[in-house]
């Protein structure tokens, strides 16, 4: 316990001796954690919004309208084997008009246009439990014999499909291409705290030098001279991420709220848990960071 009480009081001293780096260093791991915070929330509105899209992702192939429904019958039971495939179901040509039907409640006059005529297809409609799949899948319903047959545009089978796929194709490429930004932002960041801690217990250890000297004369183990040096870095870190996870409660105590009514279309609700994990999170991570780069700064200025 006495050891503990002088490291943390030469880790104190330590900040008095070197104040200026030493806000230069607490700052700077405050702006790195607050910015991971802030991708780390972003990071779970985009995953949600993305996995709500990719939930709607699904396959509708059309069939023409003299289709034998035992040919039907085969490329649905086909479509059920393929992996990737949630569920298979049918729309018929009268079923599909009601539901344009629904979707045009606010421009009757071109429901009045089609005269009482039905020019809609009937079609297959796949729900995919793995969107990633959404290429192979259409592919492998385009490729099929049967469904050759029984498409409503037999020269070209995979006109008859629909399931946007350069939206897909976009979103997914998008969604990835964020991901490896974010993993190289967190990682630069990470880099940055690393170098201002690794500085300044550098010139801790250099303004104490003579002190380090005398009590390798005494005999001095080599824990308890690196414990102070330990404690410096790691108050540095506490300091700085408790400062980052008062920032991010606050924005999302005022400043999501406000965000949440200028973009109501979109879901921005985070849930306390998840907001919880995501300053535990910080802490520990700012903690890690603390350590290793003091840890680094002794390796190499710290010869004991």
């Amino acid at each position: 316990m006495s050891s503990l009480f002088y490291f943390f009081k030469e880790s104190l001293q330590g900040f008095a001796r070197n104040l200026s780096t030493t806000l230069g260093s607490i700052v700077t791991i405050f702006l790195s954690l607050l910015i991971i915070g802030v991708f780390l929330v972003g990071g779970t509105i985009v995953e949600r919004l993305v996995s709500s899209i990719e939930d709607e992702v699904s396959i509708t192939a059309y069939v023409a309208d003299d289709a034998p429904q035992e040919s039907i019958d085969a490329v649905m039971n086909t479509v059920k084997g393929m992996g990737g495939v949630e569920s298979v179901g049918f729309t018929t040509k009268d079923q599909a008009l009601e539901k344009f039907k629904e979707s045009m409640t606010t421009n009757p006059e071109i429901i009045e246009q089609l005269d009482g005529t039905n020019p809609l297809p009937a079609s297959i409609d796949v729900s995919l439990s793995d969107p990633q799949k959404v290429d192979e899948i259409a592919g492998a319903i385009a490729a099929d014999e049967t469904f050759k047959s029984i498409c409503d545009e037999p020269d070209n089978p995979a006109d008859s499909l629909k399931y946007g796929q350069k939206t897909v194709d976009r979103l997914f490429s998008v969604t990835k291409y964020v991901r490896y930004l974010g993993v190289a932002l967190v990682l630069l960041l990470v880099f940055i705290a690393l170098v201002f801690i690794n500085n300044t217990i550098r010139l801790a250890i250099m303004a104490r030098r003579k002190e380090i000297a005398i009590m390798r004369l005494v005999g001095a183990s080599n824990g308890f001279i690196r414990g102070p040096f330990l404690m410096e870095g790691a108050l540095h870190a506490i300091i700085g991420s408790l400062l980052a996870v008062g920032v991010l409660q606050l924005l999302r105590m005022y400043a999501m709220p406000k965000l949440q009514g200028a973009l109501s279309f979109l879901s921005l609700d985070v849930s306390g848990h998840v907001y919880v994990m995501i300053y535990i999170v910080l802490v520990v991570a700012g903690l890690v960071i603390g350590l290793l780069g003091s840890a680094f700064a002794m390796r190499r200025y710290l010869k004991v």
